[in-house]
């Protein structure tokens, strides 16, 4: 069987990897992550992916890698992870009442071959009241997320309707994953 790596330490990207049902190691890349902001947002992401896999795969020559990242994009802006919880605040607050993008790029390395791809999804949030942001941030799970929430616990209550694929906002868009796996020639 071929070697699959995922270039990440995530827990929510290994427990959605674990859906496919092939065996994998997590290699974190420990890249100093910096965002091409003169890029548009998916190029960015994508370049960021890109990356991320390429660290682990100098290393790991013979094993299909994989890299993703996740942004939140309102307006054409991406909103990272928030730097401290009035970060937060302000993140959430902007995207109260309004819909935006969740975009996942993911990239695949083997050898000399790569593949980049992306996957967005469209959420809406329900207007929230300073007193539900504030709840939220104190859970504290919005501190390591793009766009300071997820979808998958607390703040899945701030959600009012999505518009695409789940996982893509969880961060690692399985179905597209497996489709690209086998299409790069990964067999398992």
């Amino acid at each position: 069987m071929e070697r699959l790596i995922l270039a990440s330490s995530s827990p929510r990207r290994k427990e959605l990897l674990k859906l496919l049902g092939i065996p994998f190691a997590v290699i974190e890349s420990n890249l100093e992550e910096r965002l091409d902001e003169e890029a548009e947002p998916e190029k960015a992401i994508q370049k960021l992916a890109f990356q991320k896999a390429f660290h682990v795969a100098e290393r790991y020559k013979d094993a299909y890698v994989i890299g993703a990242d996740t942004a939140v994009i309102l307006e054409n802006r991406i909103l990272g992870k928030p730097k401290d919880r009035r970060d937060a605040y302000y993140m959430l607050k902007s995207l109260s009442g309004k819909t935006h993008t969740v975009l996942t790029a993911v990239s695949i390395i083997h050898g000399e071959k790569h593949t980049t791809f992306s996957e967005s999804t469209k959420v809406t949030f329900w207007p929230l009241s300073d007193d539900e942001i504030l709840e939220y941030i104190e859970t504290n799970e919005p501190m390591d997320k793009a766009g300071a929430y997820g979808i998958q616990h607390f703040g899945s209550l701030l959600v009012k309707k999505i518009d695409g694929d789940y996982f893509t906002v969880v961060g690692l868009p399985v179905s597209r994953l497996y489709r690209e796996l086998k299409n790069f020639g990964f067999h398992w």
